[in-house]
């Protein structure tokens, strides 16, 4: 195959990003070659917001021929939360037809080495950043994300999600190096000597099955892990989030075609309605890797089945705060309630349980009783969504019936402290848009138990009264541990709480966010600083990204000879 992008081309074009990459991984400072606000994007190749809006308009009612082998259909049906019909339709492939094919340009992709595979998942990344305002609408109308949100989490973090991934990749397999040379002295004999070589192999075809919230963050971490260690990889998206995956798939091709390489190395599964291939294509014997973010029971069922595979899981959690006591109460109340609100809480690391003492906190203020702090969030919410353009920048839509349906059955398993209200978006009549609600629960009543040790995925959040902040601490334990969780956050002015609270964090592997108050909320993380996940307890096997996320992608095999 010839290339148009040559090996030397593609390295001289992104080693140096490659390095600041492994500079940021190693020092956790903050780096990000992707730029956050949509006014950067024009210039050098890149779609401004105009282009990139008729960019994506252009493929509504479209068929996106990817040029895959074993297109057997067509499907779609994707109905975007705003209530748009996208019209899109997907090739459907042959199994039998496209794991083949896939198969068969792995050993090029295995030879070229890893600086190479690297810089070319760079380039990848780097058209799919140029076209960031064309990703952002088509993340926006798959996964229900108000369009600002879309833009950056589905375009310029998503991008650094798959570059630390790519930095991890690289990292692992040089750590062994190609070649050496090995001598044994034997006393007055000779010494034995032999030469060595190092080959990072892939374990096979990978498969990353995408989810409906947030198709490219989470996804890109696998996808380009998997492609940079060597595997091929085949995405199969969430039946209503195709669109963003497709489009990075179709990039992926091209690029992979320029550089020389056979682009059935990165291929599409869409799906017809209700056909539920995930699990098809998890027990077959060509996927060894498998990334995952959606259900904690399909989670289980793929990590208990799916044996031929490595597999990685990111699941559902019950994230909880502990509310002890604060040095700033008005900021305390403004990010929480922010925390709450952000994409409806549609976030697998948005808060759900808020354990408040029952006699109260100190702050700033004063103290404050339990019906206070509650009462006090519940305004702090009302106020930032008071205005509705405002909420609706914030909260986006509702990204399906489900989310909807826990919505309002959540009003019956509690007091209601704040009542979630319907939201009209006048650009987009369609959009089911609902403001948070949060219900009082008592920790100690097993009847509220059942609730709050359950994950409501959605705008809902549970006040748990708890007895003291020993308690607190204890109940957190336990629900980490037993439901697991992907964030934690605690406000606390005490250093023997605080110590509780980072001790019980470190003893059940949860990310622990403290006092915050300002920009920075528990439900966001940044790439090549925050670790997304532990991959220490229920909610993740897996974290986003470290070293352990993409060394088991590939083995080292070993030739040696004598010298």
């Amino acid at each position: 195959m010839t290339a148009a992008l040559s090996a030397h081309e593609l390295i001289a074009r992104h080693r140096s990003t490659l390095d600041q990459a492994l500079e940021a991984i190693r020092t956790r400072a903050y780096w990000s070659p992707h730029p956050e606000h949509p006014k950067a994007y024009g210039e050098n190749g890149s779609l401004d917001a105009a282009a990139g809006k008729a960019a994506f308009d252009a493929l509504l009612g479209s068929r996106l021929d990817l040029g895959q082998p074993g297109t057997d259909d067509w499907v779609g049906g994707e109905t975007s939360p705003y209530g748009v019909d996208l019209g899109v339709t997907y090739p459907h492939a042959d199994l039998d037809v496209l794991l083949p094919a896939m198969k068969a340009g792995q050993r090029a992709w295995r030879d070229a080495g890893a600086e190479q595979r690297a810089v070319v998942c760079l380039e990848i990344l780097k058209r799919i950043s140029d076209r960031t305002h064309e990703f952002a609408h088509a993340v926006m109308h798959t996964s229900g994300q108000a369009f600002m949100m879309a833009f950056q989490a589905g375009g310029p973090h998503a991008q650094d999600r798959g570059m630390e991934a790519v930095a991890y990749a690289y990292v692992e397999q040089v750590r062994t190096p190609d070649n050496a040379e090995w001598t044994k002295p034997q006393g007055k004999r000779d010494p034995l000597a032999m030469n060595k070589q190092f080959t990072p192999v892939p374990r096979g075809i990978a498969l990353m099955i995408g989810c409906n919230t947030f198709p490219t963050w989470n996804g890109y971490p696998g996808l380009f892990a998997s492609l940079a260690t060597g595997n091929a990889v085949l995405v199969k998206p969430h039946p209503r989030a195709v669109l963003p995956l497709a489009l990075t798939v179709q990039v992926a091709r091209e690029v992979l075609t320029e550089a020389g390489f056979d682009p059935n190395l990165v291929a599409l599964a869409a799906e017809r309605p209700g056909e539920g291939i995930a699990k098809t294509l998890a027990l077959r014997p060509e996927i060894r890797i498998i990334d995952y973010t959606g259900s904690t029971e399909f989670g289980d069922w793929l990590e208990a089945n799916a044996r031929q595979a490595q597999v990685y899981t990111e699941k559902a959690g019950v994230n909880t705060v502990v509310v002890h006591s604060t040095s700033d109460y008005k900021g305390m109340l403004s990010n929480l309630a922010f925390s709450l609100s952000l994409y409806s809480g549609q976030m697998c690391t948005t808060p759900q349980n808020l354990l408040v003492p029952r006699e109260g906190i100190t702050t700033d203020q004063g103290p404050k009783s339990y019906d206070e702090v509650v009462a006090d969030l519940a305004k702090s919410v009302d106020g930032l969504l008071g205005d509705d353009a405002r909420a609706n920048a914030l909260l986006g839509a509702i990204v399906n019936p489900d989310v909807k349906a826990r919505l309002e059955a959540a009003s019956g398993l509690g007091e209601v402290a704040l009542a979630s209200r319907e939201i009209t978006n006048p650009d987009f009549p369609g959009a089911v848009v609902r403001t948070p609600v949060i219900v009082k629960l008592d920790g100690a009543k097993p009847d509220d138990e059942a609730a709050y040790m359950s994950e409501c995925f959605g705008p809902v959040s549970f006040a748990v009264a708890v007895d003291s902040a020993t308690d607190a601490v204890e109940l957190l334990r336990r629900t980490v541990r037993e439901k697991g969780a992907m964030t934690v956050g605690a406000y606390t002015t005490d250093a023997e709480v605080e110590r509780d609270v980072q001790e019980a964090c470190l003893e059940e592997a949860a990310q622990l966010s403290l006092n915050l108050t300002g920009g920075v909320y528990v439900n966001q993380t940044a790439a090549f600083s925050d670790f997304h996940g532990s991959g220490g307890n229920p909610a993740a096997s897996a974290a986003l990204c470290d070293g352990a996320f993409v060394a088991n992608r590939f083995r080292v095999v070993e030739v040696r000879r004598d010298a």
